[in-house]
C-alpha cells in the first residue's frame, strides 16, 4: 500500500509497551511522528530512541507526540529500553509498537523487499490531529535521521497551517518566511503581513515570521 500526503492514516490496533492502542483513538487532538526502526538492540536505532525521547517536551510545545514500531516483541523492547537509557542517558518516554506478524509494518509500506524483506525501512510520518498524513520521509536501515530535521519540518508545517506562507530552503524557526504566491490583494497582505515584506520578485516575497514578536 502506498501512502501520500493528505492520505487519511490508516486505523490500526496494536500491542505497545504502554498497553493496547487503537491509533486515531490515541492520536485524540495531537500531532503525532509515528516512526519506524528495523530491530531492537541495533546501535542506530538505539542513538535515535534516545534522542527522540530527549525531545519529549519539545513535541509536547508544539502539541506533537512520538509513536515508535518495530517487528520485535515486547520482551525485547522493555529489555532493550534499559540499553537506551545507559548509553543514551535518556529513557523511553513514548509507546514502543510490537509488530511480529508485521500488519502494521506492511499497512504503512515500511517493509521493502528489495533492501530487507525481514526488517522495517527507517519511515517517518508526520500525522496531524485530523488523522492526515503530512509529510513521510524514508531512509535506509543503514543511516539514521535526523530528528532535528523532524522537528523543523514540524515546525514549517504547523507554520503554513496557521499564515499564508511557506518556509525557504534551510528555513530555521524565527527566520523570515514566503508570502504565499496566491496571495495578491495588496490590502490583505498588508492585513496579514502588518511587519511589511521585500519583494525579490513578483512571486518571491520574504516577510519576518508573522507568529514572531
Amino acid at each position: 500500500m502506498t501512502l501520500l500526503i493528505g492520505d487519511t492514516a490508516p486505523d490500526f490496533e496494536a500491542d505497545t509497551t504502554v498497553g493496547r492502542i487503537r491509533f486515531h483513538e490515541w492520536i485524540g487532538k495531537d500531532w503525532v511522528i509515528f516512526f519506524s526502526h528495523p530491530a531492537d538492540f541495533t546501535p542506530v536505532c538505539t542513538t535515535e530512541l534516545g534522542y527522540t525521547a530527549k525531545l519529549k517536551d519539545a513535541f509536547a510545545q508544539r502539541g506533537a507526540k512520538a509513536l515508535v514500531i518495530s517487528v520485535d516483541t515486547l520482551e525485547h523492547h522493555a529489555a532493550w529500553s534499559a540499553d537506551i537509557e545507559e548509553t543514551q542517558g535518556a529513557a523511553v518516554n513514548f509507546p514502543m509498537i510490537a509488530d511480529a506478524n508485521r500488519k502494521v509494518a506492511t499497512l504503512y509500506n515500511m517493509i521493502h523487499p528489495n533492501a530487507d524483506p525481514k526488517v522495517t525501512v527507517r519511515a517517518v510520518y508526520v500525522i496531524d490531529p485530523d488523522k492526515k498524513i503530512r509529510a513521510s520521509i524514508i531512509y535506509p536501515p543503514s543511516v539514521g535521521r535526523n530528528f532535528d530535521e523532524v522537528l523543523r519540518l514540524l515546525d514549517a508545517l504547523q507554520l503554513s497551517d496557521g499564515y499564508r506562507v511557506a518556509t525557504p530552503v534551510n528555513w530555521k524557526n524565527g527566520e523570515d518566511v514566503i508570502i504565499a504566491p496566491s496571495l495578491q490583494d495588496p490590502a490583505e497582505i498588508a492585513r496579514l503581513f502588518p511587519k511589511g515584506y521585500k519583494a525579490l520578485k513578483p512571486y518571491l516575497r520574504l516577510t519576518p515570521q508573522p507568529d514572531k514578536v
